[in-house]
């Protein structure tokens, strides 16, 4: 049996994402796109899908996720059982693929054997690049505790929950060994925790979390396996340091100055903003349990989000697609496109999503565009992005077809 597959009389929408063109014919071969032709093709055996002179584009990349955060109140959802939050994190992997996204990366969570399930077919996802826990210092964003007189020694290693999405380690060499057994254990990157957070109960945001001899270290471990660290940090201080000592992206940055945007640009740093995840506390936070303190620093991020847009643009900071919505939010993923198109064109939204992500994941020939030897990674999209992105919002309503490897994962195209 073939496996060869030919998408024909697509129009391509492509990097640098000046306009579509085509009919082209898509040729996949396995899990590689083989030819893009600009003439019919004709291969006996092969697969034929007609998509009728549609869109087709690269399949999207989201840089910040948590697929295994099950709940918005993140402390309540760190002493569930590890099957249940396993398996509603399965139902919240299948929607991020049908949305489109076909490679996510997750900041914190999930490991090595939510992505091996993935790869093995157990369960529907995009690919998976995961962070393993995220390193919180005690009492910074990734320490869930309330606050009592006295704090309960950290979990052994035997007794983790899957829905805590970071561990607590300090000192230098507590996070060199917290490093290099995420490692271990599976993790592609490190997710640090440099200054205060939204969601964590205890700490203000302009904490500006570890010490520089800390972050140095972990940057040191990642950099030895070949890989990097990317930091949860909002204050233009906090951003500052953790660029300045070797962190390779900035999540969120709302509280960044065109001097902090800078420094990024100078150390080659990338940002992820994720603005949907803040209107989207806004409004349902509190019904879904995000706590009294959580929502009173909510405010002060989420109005200065797309001003973070704008400076970073300014500085030549290039930006991923990040989202980082938690538990039943998550379904407003794509609304970030939509936030993004009210300070970016569309060309450079889309960019965000596709080829920065390739560049973050250092995967730039073979994830975010269309050409020979790249994964089959594609969607199919009833209209064009670059004149109403409008069309990549919703649940996949106007994507009919989402392949990711050169499997057809959903399809309404019908015929």
């Amino acid at each position: 049996m073939s496996n060869i597959t030919i998408i024909k009389n697509a129009h391509i929408l492509n990097p640098p994402y000046q306009d579509v063109h085509g009919p082209c014919d898509i040729v996949i071969e396995g899990e590689y796109i083989k030819e893009i032709a600009e003439r019919p093709v004709a291969i006996d055996g092969a697969r034929l899908i007609d998509v009728q002179g549609r869109t087709v584009m690269p399949g999207l990349i989201d840089l910040h996720v948590h697929t295994n955060a099950v709940e918005v109140n993140l402390g309540k959802q760190s002493s569930m059982p590890n099957a249940l939050v396993t398996l509603r994190s399965a139902g919240l992997m299948s929607a991020m693929l049908r949305r489109g996204f076909t490679t996510v990366r997750d900041a914190g969570g999930a490991g090595d054997p939510m992505k091996q399930a993935v790869q093995m077919g157990l369960i529907q996802g995009p690919r998976l690049f995961v962070s393993g826990r995220a390193l919180s210092q005690t009492g910074g964003h990734g320490d869930m505790r309330g606050r009592s007189d006295f704090l309960a020694a950290s979990e052994c290693a035997c007794c983790v929950r899957a829905g805590a999405l970071a561990r607590v380690a300090d000192g230098v060499d507590a996070v060199r060994r917290a490093v290099r057994e995420e490692f271990q254990m599976g993790a592609d990157q490190i997710k640090i925790m440099a200054s205060g957070g939204v969601a964590s109960p205890t700490d203000p945001i302009g904490a500006i979390g570890y010490s520089e001899e800390e972050i140095r270290a972990i940057v040191d471990e990642a950099q030895r396996q070949g890989s990097y660290v990317l930091a949860h940090a909002y204050t233009a201080q906090a951003i500052t340091r953790a660029v300045n000592f070797g962190v390779r992206t900035i999540e969120h940055g709302n509280l960044v100055d065109s001097a902090a945007a800078a420094a990024m640009a100078k150390q080659g740093a990338y940002a992820v903003p994720t603005l949907v995840t803040y209107d989207a506390l806004a409004t349902e936070g509190e019904q879904y349990g995000l706590g009294p303190e959580s929502l009173e620093k909510l405010l002060r991020v989420r109005d200065a989000g797309l001003g973070s847009l704008e400076i970073f643009k300014a500085a030549g900071v290039k930006m991923g697609f990040g989202s980082d919505l938690l538990g039943p939010s998550q379904r407003l993923q794509s609304e970030e496109f939509r936030l993004r198109r009210q300070v970016q064109s569309a060309a450079e939204v889309l960019t965000s999503a596709t080829s920065i992500g390739a560049e973050v994941l250092d995967m730039r020939d073979r994830l975010g565009l269309l050409a020979a030897n790249a994964w089959a990674d594609l969607l199919v999209v009833d209209g064009n992005p670059l004149r109403d992105i409008g069309c990549l919002l919703g649940q996949g309503e106007k994507i009919p077809l989402v392949m990711k490897a050169g499997v057809v994962e959903f399809n309404t195209l019908g015929g």
